[in-house]
């Protein structure tokens, strides 16, 4: 695509979209994000759980795998400011590829994340799911003891993943639908240049040329 031309109103507009929703999706998922990654360090070297309500280790991985998606994803919203602030600049030219590539890798990163919180958390609620459907029905006792007897038990410590996977996805959806709207402002902008640029050099009503061919 061709280089964007630099002072029109609408790259203004997308500069400012670009740098506002930046550091909306920054500030928004190094805050919600932060509680995930203190819950998770907290529940990996505090709170493991012998017994049978043992973690598969494979549902620890994916778990911080997540985590590193939304601490990419938190440096990628921030990326975008640095975006606006390059569009906004009349020296510097920016290729709308490139805007558009920026924003398709936010997308397929926040999807990546989105489906893996997904996937653990089906795989920890079926867990527990399994779990109380094989003991009476007359109830579960949610406090955690000591011995023996813990093993049969379910403490506030198995919900901590959920609450922390839950909060990455709360955050990674936010960035998702960020830099869904960032594409399409993107491809709008790029359409409308396009269109502008195709119409100036389309040749004039009786232009030289045409004289010639008559």
């Amino acid at each position: 695509m061709s280089q964007i031309v630099t002072g029109s109103k609408s790259i203004a507009s997308l500069s400012r979209a670009f740098l506002r929703l930046g550091w909306c999706g920054f500030w928004a998922q190094l805050i919600v994000g932060a509680a995930p990654v203190f819950l998770m360090g907290y529940l990996f070297l505090f709170a493991r759980s012998p017994g049978p309500r043992a973690g598969f280790a494979l549902v620890e991985y994916l778990t911080v795998a997540s985590l590193l998606v939304l601490a990419f994803t938190t440096v990628w919203a921030f990326s975008y400011t640095r975006i606006g602030l390059r569009l906004a600049d009349p020296v510097r030219e920016v290729k709308f590829k490139r805007l558009i590539n920026a924003a398709w890798t936010g997308i397929v990163a926040s999807t990546f994340g989105i489906v893996l919180s997904i996937v653990v958390m089906l795989i920890e609620v079926a867990h527990l799911l399994f779990y109380f459907l094989s003991t009476p029905q007359g109830g579960v006792p949610v406090i955690q003891t000591t011995g023996e007897a813990a093993a049969s038990w379910v403490s506030a410590v198995d919900m901590l993943s959920l609450t922390a996977l839950l909060l990455a996805l709360s955050a990674e959806l936010m960035m998702l639908v960020i830099s869904q709207w960032l594409l399409f402002r993107t491809i709008l902008v790029s359409a409308t240049s396009s269109a502008a640029t195709s119409d100036s050099v389309l040749p004039a009503e009786g232009s030289p040329g045409e004289v010639e061919r008559e």
